[in-house]
């Protein structure tokens, strides 16, 4: 047994894992890099050109695990594609709204190969998807061989997927994106319990220390207090999220204070891909009953569309709770020309919820939240730094401790690194070493074959 991670380069990015077991050959996950265009954003798929690919697994369809989906699954047509029940729907709605982001991405950076797949792609996806129900096994047979594959709920957003293979007595797991806190919309995650072989874990939150008092119902109570602070002083709050999953969460957070008179009432505001994709969260709902979430939270809240006329540096007219795409404030999302709008007026915050990436735009303004001006380089702005900026702790990734006490319990032969940046894994790997230090533990250079 053998893997390779195509993921170019590392870190968090356009995750993919090549995994050969016997005379199978298994991909998990297929993503696209968040702050790479054309190429550069495609895991390393010459890696493994001349392979056959006998079965495609997908995690859940956050994009960095699923964009490139369409491309390997058009070279391997004949590979069925496993993964849960609700990405049965998700991921096409996922990946035609990545279309139309690469459509766009065209014009404005000259991509002439631009969009890399098209929508019989997705026709194809649809046709080849095998939606497995959790805690339920799916035998593949090859060359009078047989690998048992299992699908674990891993938390996170709906539809995620830890992934349990079986092949000869031997366990292998990958644990995805992984949350083991119940959230308002979702239950927490219940991997696979025992001993395993080899694990693949998750590492994003390796460099994030948080504190022992610190709960996720502490932080949801201080978000509130601090969206009524800004709605007391006659200001507006915008609240970045990621569409598939943060935005339902803070809805029904949103709702729920509202209705206990927690926070006061106020107009919110939303728009764009996330606002569709609670249509699909109702129906997952109702035919899976794997999340909790329905159409009357929208209609309670009675979300109303953003002003498609903002401005940079001009404040809005339109006060209220804005709870918008994307998470990170990247470039022309409607999170980010709003943020142009309000940063330089000292009533209104702009508050974050979860993972930002350092380079992103979000992440930078966290980062020089003290600063006395921020540069909005699509709109050539500079503007005064006058908002107030927080960060609260509502990820969708596990806190490090809790995947520390997952893996000493699994007592894993071979640790793989995944899906973190370098500090994250550097931490990983010590406390590992630490507690398990018999273990392998892999950090892996891409592109580069390993031995299980």
């Amino acid at each position: 047994m053998e893997f390779i991670d195509l993921n170019r380069y590392g870190e968090i990015g356009s995750n993919s894992t090549f995994l050969s077991i016997g005379p199978f050959n298994i991909l998990i996950d297929s993503g696209l890099h968040p702050k790479k265009l054309g190429k550069d954003s495609l895991p390393d798929f010459n890696k493994i050109q001349g392979q056959s690919i006998d079965l495609i697994i997908l995690t859940h369809c956050h994009l960095d695990h699923l964009g490139s989906l369409p491309i390997i699954a058009r070279s391997h047509p004949e590979a069925p594609i496993l993964t849960s029940l609700p990405n049965l729907s998700l991921a096409p709605r996922m990946l035609r709204n990545s279309i139309n982001v690469m459509k766009r991405q065209r014009e404005e950076y000259g991509m002439t190969d631009y969009p890399l797949y098209v929508h019989r792609d997705i026709d194809h996806i649809k046709r080849s998807i095998i939606a497995l129900p959790f805690e339920k096994s799916e035998f593949f047979y090859k060359d009078k061989d047989t690998i048992e594959v299992k699908l674990h709920p891993s938390g996170h957003v709906v539809g995620a997927s830890a992934i349990e293979i079986i092949y000869k007595g031997k366990r292998i797991v990958h644990t995805g994106d992984v949350l083991f806190e119940a959230q308002r919309t979702l239950p927490g995650a219940y991997l696979p319990n025992g001993k395993i072989d080899s694990l693949f874990l998750e590492t994003t939150r390796g460099a994030t220390v948080r504190a022992k008092e610190s709960t996720r119902e502490n932080e949801i109570k201080q978000l509130i207090d601090s969206i009524n602070e800004i709605l007391d002083q006659d200001g507006t709050c915008l609240i970045p999220v990621f569409a598939l999953g943060r935005m339902q969460e803070l809805f029904k957070i949103i709702l729920e204070s509202m209705q206990f008179g927690i926070l006061r009432k106020a107009p919110v505001y939303s728009t764009g891909l996330g606002m569709d994709i609670c249509n699909y969260f109702d129906k997952i709902s109702n035919r899976t009953g794997l999340i909790n979430f329905d159409l009357k939270i929208l209609k309670q809240l009675d979300i109303k569309t953003i002003d498609p006329k903002l401005r940079p540096g001009k404040n809005i007219k339109k006060k209220g709770i804005y709870i918008v795409s994307s998470g990170m404030l990247v470039e022309r999302t409607p999170s980010y020309n709003v943020a142009a709008s309000l940063l330089n007026t000292a009533s209104n915050g702009i508050f974050f919820i979860g993972y930002c990436d350092p380079d992103t735009p979000g992440g930078q303004l966290l980062a020089n939240k003290d600063a006395e001006s921020f540069y909005f380089n699509a709109f050539d702005y500079l503007s005064p730094i006058r908002a107030s900026i927080k960060k609260f702790d509502l990820s969708g990734h596990a806190d490090r401790d809790s995947l520390i006490d997952y893996t000493v319990q699994a007592e894993p032969k071979t640790i793989v690194l995944t899906h973190g940046e370098n500090e994250a894994r550097n931490w990983f790997q010590e406390n590992l070493n630490h507690h398990l230090p018999n273990a392998q533990i892999i950090d892996p250079i891409p592109g580069q074959s390993y031995p299980l």
